[in-house]
């Protein structure tokens, strides 16, 4: 039974990095936010809009607790997961919390083309990246039990790092 759990900011590397991982260990992967878009049947925007953040919070911890009845998966999860005590207690019940960081930089660069990014509908994104990071950075390094910095690796080198610290781990 293995199940491994990525936090993280948008733009560390994640799905990418978690799509890897599960392949390469022969997991299954999984998407909060992608769950959490299946059973509202909306997307993360469309939530945001219509319910407001304090409801999509409830509904991930929701998705957090079905979860722990399953095993052998990469969990990526949505980037203020590890807000919630809750949350992160959860997250460690179902494997090692694993936090990707990049530098603010890195992250804009990665995703300022992206659409469907309600946090960065913002006049000065880079801005309001480095200010979201400053308050969540606390939160994901008390919930991590890796830290792994993507900001100068490719996906494929930060899954390598992930899966030789799992194996020192476990000998």
């Amino acid at each position: 039974m293995m199940n491994i759990v990525l936090i993280g900011f948008m733009g560390v590397g994640k799905s990418a990095v978690g799509h890897l991982l599960a392949s390469e260990l022969k997991l299954n992967f999984l998407d909060t936010d992608e769950l959490i878009e299946k059973t509202e049947g909306r997307s993360l925007s469309e939530i945001f809009k219509a319910s407001g953040e304090a409801y999509f919070r409830q509904v991930e911890t929701e998705t957090l607790r079905t979860l722990q009845d399953y095993d052998n998966f990469v969990l990526s999860t949505g980037g203020g997961m590890a807000l919630k005590e809750e949350n992160v207690s959860l997250l460690k019940s179902l494997g090692p919390v694993i936090l990707l960081k990049a530098e603010p930089d890195v992250v804009f660069e990665r995703v300022k083309n992206e659409k469907h990014r309600p946090l960065l509908e913002v006049a000065d994104p880079k801005a309001e990246i480095v200010k979201i990071l400053e308050f969540r950075e606390p939160f994901y390094d008390k919930a991590a039990d890796h830290v792994v910095d993507t900001s100068k690796m490719s996906p494929e080198e930060t899954a390598k790092e992930i899966i030789q610290w799992l194996r020192s781990k476990s000998s």
